[in-house]
């Protein structure tokens, strides 16, 4: 089965396979750095495909990676009441596509300018930039917010208002480690911990 690619990885992977093949026509020694990062950036943009759970009352994790938070909180800014913040930190090695936790329709996506601290921070999550995305939701409102770090300099969000997803469907990627912050409502029953490792599209991380 031939390995798919996330599309905003395909320049990478063609920048450095160009410089490989330019390289090694002078020296097959001196290719070696930017094959190892071609290879690099064919692993780091794959896009596996994702076993989706089936049931309507369970959300999906949106992330590949670590959950590091998990608290109460009022939000404010897209929801305006009580939530359960779940916050997936991602590393170099995880998958960093994104995916919708369940099915909705996109209300609004929202593209905030802002600082480059580590994601691991708490208060990167509304320091850093990102890109908050409200999904409409039977269960009410779902916001997911595509967190910024000190590598990741770039998050694409690939849907617009009135776009509908299905749950576990592909909505964008964050290019280099990073943080995705999941707001689920009030009654929700969390399903993981922190310090689980989850996959997106894959885990189970609530239940209505």
């Amino acid at each position: 089965m031939m390995l798919k690619l996330a599309p905003e990885g395909r320049p990478f992977v063609f920048c450095f396979l160009v410089i490989t093949i330019v390289i090694v026509a002078f020296t097959f020694w001196g290719a070696m750095i930017p094959f190892v990062l071609t290879l690099f950036m064919i692993y780091f943009f794959r896009d596996p495909e994702r076993n989706i759970p089936e049931g309507d009352n369970i959300l999906v994790s949106p992330a590949d990676g670590k959950v590091i938070l998990i608290r109460d909180m009022q939000e404010d800014l897209f929801l305006k009441r009580p939530v359960i913040a779940v916050s997936i930190f991602m590393s170099p090695l995880n998958v960093h596509v994104n995916r919708a936790p369940c099915e909705g329709v996109v209300a609004s996506v929202v593209h905030t300018p802002g600082r480059f601290l580590s994601a691991f921070k708490h208060e990167a999550s509304l320091q850093n930039e990102n890109i908050a995305m409200v999904l409409k939701t039977k269960y009410g409102d779902i916001l997911v917010r595509q967190v910024a770090g000190f590598l990741a300099r770039r998050a694409v969000c690939r849907v617009k208002p009135g776009d509908s997803l299905k749950k576990g469907d592909r909505y964008g990627i964050i290019k280099f480690s990073s943080r995705l912050d999941v707001y689920l409502p009030g009654d929700t029953r969390v399903k993981v911990s922190v310090g689980d490792a989850v996959k997106a599209g894959e885990t189970v991380i609530g239940e209505i």
